[in-house]
């Protein structure tokens, strides 16, 4: 796993094996990132990564200056690698151990990019469950981006706030957006 841009552009991270991730490939991380770097200026962004495992995808926002970023996974292996990690490399990362779900339900906040990648196996109800929590406890910025990694089995281009997908491989990346008025920007 390598950070692919950004400060620590090509530094290489060695997670553990026995963590039970499904890390994201470089190159399907790599294509995320040119979709949001359309979007979105990097520095300073609020972002919120949820089932974190690895870390990957915060280490990546945070090279190119995103910050605070908050992880969120339910395995204590993970959350203290993600904490050792920011440590060497100095990232303003808060790691958390926390059911996604129970977290979702209580947490307040706002951020300006969400992402999101669930065991690919998850029920359905369950990715649909993320994006409506999301959006009801109104975490994400009136001018942000959830973006929720999944296989091309979860369907979830009805769910409200979609604004499009993009295919890596066996990945989907789906992303949302509250709907505006593209043209007066």
């Amino acid at each position: 796993m390598r950070i692919i841009s950004g400060q620590y552009k090509g530094r290489r991270i060695a997670p553990p094996k026995n963590l039970p991730v499904r890390p994201t490939t470089d190159m399907s991380k790599e294509a995320v990132f040119n979709v949001l770097n359309n979007h979105f200026n990097f520095p300073e962004l609020k972002v919120l990564e949820l089932f974190a495992g690895t870390g990957s995808i915060s280490y990546e926002f945070a090279s190119r200056g995103s910050a605070p970023i908050l992880c969120i996974d339910g395995d204590m292996g993970c959350v203290n690698f993600i904490k050792k990690t920011a440590k060497e490399f100095e990232f303003d990362i808060t790691a958390i151990k926390s059911d996604v779900f129970t977290f979702l339900g209580k947490h307040s906040g706002n951020y300006d990019i969400i992402f999101a990648d669930p065991p690919y196996g998850m029920a359905q109800k369950e990715f649909e469950k993320i994006i409506e929590l999301i959006f009801e406890k109104e975490l994400l910025d009136e001018e942000g981006m959830l973006v929720v990694e999944h296989s091309k089995y979860t369907k979830l281009e009805t769910m409200p706030n979609y604004s499009f997908q993009k295919n890596y491989g066996g990945s989907v990346f789906s992303f949302f957006e509250f709907e505006s008025d593209k043209e007066e920007e």
